[in-house]
């Protein structure tokens, strides 16, 4: 009788076992079979961090809109739109590595970004005209890349690193980003991008077709590993919109009767360099007009969570299950008060943790 009781207990036991084995294993398991993949791997679902972000928000943030990657800035310390001169903030580096630790222990991937922070970020970086162009190139790669790459990248072996974000008014001297990043490429074995800012095409404005030819012509996108866009490609010149609506902008946008088939010109970009498209970032502030003017944190006074996830949703419904587009990182994460326009509303954020999850 008691080999008997012995042995129901340890049926029970295994019982237990094999039902614990299932609750922690399947879930796993199920999420990897429905991973989007790529020819170059699983999409990535990032956030961008705001200068000022909170650590503890930030890992509440991952959960929040269920990330697989996590955009960190380091802070690089610019006088004013001229200069040539530029310096690592110690603080923000150091808080860099205290958060990259923490997102290392759950598995979340890193891009790192060293971030133009001009006047203490007044400025924007799309206005940034160094003075002395061989000054700024030999001090953006020896006092801001080679710096983050040695002291974060490597040893705490990121998943990729941003060389430069929106340099409109740098990104045409081609061969020295080209070495810049052989440079970086020969001490640093992660994956290697560049973003580039928005833009725009009309049929009646050669100009804009010029730019655009440039754009696509340019040599930096054969270095990298993947093709970062800011996409703040100006959509709708409606207020409010349906996702239906803007779908069909994303193809043939409507602002200023342009007809700009922005999924054909990203898709053009990549299958010219064999390259993925990332949106390194995808933002719209909570407001009516956000569909208009994404880059503008205010373009009405009106608060609207629901245009923004609209916008949202359109991207989403268009890029989501393109072999060619790598993934997006929302703009912006990590803190969240009243000055945060583009932190993700109640409606986005619905559309946002289901992204790549369903």
């Amino acid at each position: 009788m008691r080999n008997k009781n012995k042995s129901v207990l340890v049926l029970i036991i295994g019982i237990i076992i094999l039902l614990a084995v299932y609750v922690v294993a399947v879930p796993k398991l199920r999420r990897k079979f429905n991973v989007i993949k790529t020819p170059w791997g699983e999409k990535i679902k990032s956030g961008n961090l705001a200068p000022d972000y909170e650590i503890y928000k930030t890992l509440e943030d991952v959960k929040k809109f269920k990330l697989n990657t996590i955009n960190v800035p380091v802070l690089i310390d610019i006088k004013d739109l001229n200069s040539s001169n530029v310096t690592v903030n110690r603080k923000s580096i150091e808080k860099a590595k205290t958060l990259i630790d923490r997102l290392n222990r759950r598995g979340i991937n890193v891009i790192l970004e060293a971030f133009p922070f001009i006047k203490n970020g007044e400025l924007y970086e799309t206005k940034w005209k160094p003075d002395n162009l061989d000054k700024f190139f030999y001090n953006w790669e020896n006092k801001a890349l080679n710096k983050i790459v040695e002291e974060v990248a490597i040893p705490y072996d990121v998943y990729a690193v941003n060389v430069a974000s929106n340099f409109v008014n740098m990104e045409k001297y081609q061969d020295k980003w080209c070495k810049i990043i052989d440079n970086i490429s020969n001490k640093y074995k992660g994956k290697i991008t560049y973003r580039t800012n928005w833009w725009y095409t009309s049929k009646i404005d050669k100009n804009s077709q010029k730019a655009f030819e440039e754009k696509l012509e340019n040599k930096i996108f054969s270095k990298v590993d993947f093709i970062s866009v800011a996409a703040y490609f100006e959509l709708s010149d409606k207020e409010e919109n349906k996702t239906k609506y803007l779908k069909k902008c994303l193809k043939s946008s409507k602002v200023y009767n342009r007809h700009q088939n922005i999924y054909g010109e990203l898709k053009k970009l990549s299958e010219k360099w064999g390259k993925p498209i990332f949106f390194g970032e995808l933002g719209f502030p909570r407001r009516k007009g956000a569909a208009k003017e994404p880059w503008n944190p205010i373009p009405t006074s009106v608060v609207s969570g629901q245009e923004q996830a609209n916008c949202f949703e359109a991207y989403r419904d268009v890029f989501k299950n393109q072999q060619w587009h790598l993934g997006f990182s929302i703009f912006a994460i990590g803190k969240e008060d009243e000055f945060k326009y583009y932190y993700p509303s109640k409606e986005s954020t619905e559309i946002l943790k289901n992204w790549y999850n369903n």
